[in-house]
């Protein structure tokens, strides 16, 4: 999935789920295979209908909102084709085209929504890295971000206090300036943001001295969020409302924290499952030990059977990750067994070896010397 699914439908985070539903049956009309040829189409289309099945579900679009898209897993063969009838069939695209002309031909178009209102601040980025065990168990974790707020010294308004802004002469003070065309279709009026007061409504003669205006400043803050058990390279973590503030009273964006994991140089992730090597001495592969491993928990004791071959894997069970929202539920922690074959070997062992060879039946010439006979007595 290229992108985030908000962006991918065109709708804000806030938006219901009838405006996540209109915006859908828009973009899979654009790109629906039966009506868009172009390359890439088809593949848009179902990108288009992977956003729409998570969006559209509360549980799997809070899901999305927290963990992106490691909490709501990989589309299952890829998204079909949703049945064309669902989309209103052709009438609707000829409709959609359309739209610009409140009721067809000669008509004019609807008047769009005031802009001097609120308006929703940004949402912000923050690229956070984390060690191997803090993305394991998670926890608490301060972070400094940098974000618009709503300057003080003018409550947000931009003017220089004392003093208000006053109705943009442009407009009138409604944030947009029309303009009649002729077309061989008909007329319509074409509406569009007033670049005097840039669809405020409101023109700031004396402008305050700390904003410059805007009704804005930038400042650093510092943040504590929590860090669920389990999360992985690109999960992503949603703080509400700690975005840039909005303009005009209007309510914060939100800030997305991206997290991204070092390597250990101990332990490797599959999924929910760790993995981890040991390496142990050909006599502890013969005769059998108890060892002492690292785990992401600690120190803990494993058992080595006897006879024990190369690559034999050793599990241990619920000690891997845990899974993300359900921390109750763990991987395992899975250990490779290498085996040390010396190179080299003292007189004294040489001997022993000698003897333990006789015993089996063995001559050390037929397997290589000491290096055969003991890659002999492991696959015997």
């Amino acid at each position: 999935m290229a992108g985030d699914y908000y962006e991918l439908l065109g709708v804000n985070r806030n938006a219901d789920k009838e405006e996540i539903k209109r915006a859908y049956r828009r973009l899979a009309r654009k790109f629906h295979p039966d009506v868009n040829k172009e390359p890439g189409a088809e593949e848009r289309f179902k990108e288009i209908n992977r956003a729409y099945e998570v969006l559209s579900e509360p549980e799997t679009r809070a899901r999305y909102d927290r963990f992106g898209e490691a909490g709501v897993g990989s589309p299952a063969g890829g998204a079909g084709y949703q049945d064309f009838s669902d989309l209103g069939g052709f009438a609707d695209i000829f409709e959609s085209f359309f739209s610009g002309f409140s009721g067809g031909m000669g008509g004019q178009q609807q008047q769009t929504r005031r802009r001097g209102g609120p308006s929703r601040g940004d949402d912000l980025r923050l690229d956070l890295k984390l060690e191997f065990r803090e993305a394991v168990f998670g926890g608490e974790k301060e972070i400094r971000i940098s974000h618009l707020e709503t300057c003080t010294n003018c409550t947000g308004s931009g003017a220089k206090p004392g003093t208000q802004p006053r109705t943009c002469t442009t407009c009138s003070g409604s944030g947009q300036v029309r303009r009649a065309t002729r077309t061989p279709f008909g007329s319509f009026t074409q509406v569009s943001v007033c670049p005097t007061c840039n669809g405020s409504g409101q023109m700031i003669e004396e402008k305050c001295d700390v904003c410059g205006g805007s009704g804005q400043k930038q400042e650093a803050k510092k943040l504590k969020i929590t860090i669920p058990a389990g999360v992985d390279n690109g999960t992503r973590l949603r703080v509400s409302g700690e975005g840039d503030a909005g303009q005009r009273s209007g309510p914060s964006g939100d800030l997305y924290v991206y997290l991204f994991v070092n390597e250990d140089a101990d332990f490797h992730r599959d999924g929910i499952n760790i993995l981890s090597e040991v390496k142990i001495s050909y006599l502890q592969a013969i005769l059998g030990d108890r060892i002492e491993i690292e785990t992401v928990d600690g120190p803990a004791e494993v058992a080595i059977a006897p006879g024990t071959q190369p690559d034999t894997v050793v599990t241990l069970e619920n000690r891997g990750v845990p899974r993300l929202g359900n921390p109750v539920s763990r991987g395992d922690h899975l250990i490779t067994i290498q085996i040390d074959i010396p190179t080299k070997v003292t007189t004294e062992e040489r001997e022993l070896l000698e003897k333990l060879a006789k015993i089996r039946g063995d001559r050390l010439s037929k397997g290589g010397g000491i290096e055969g006979f003991l890659g002999g007595f492991f696959r015997g």
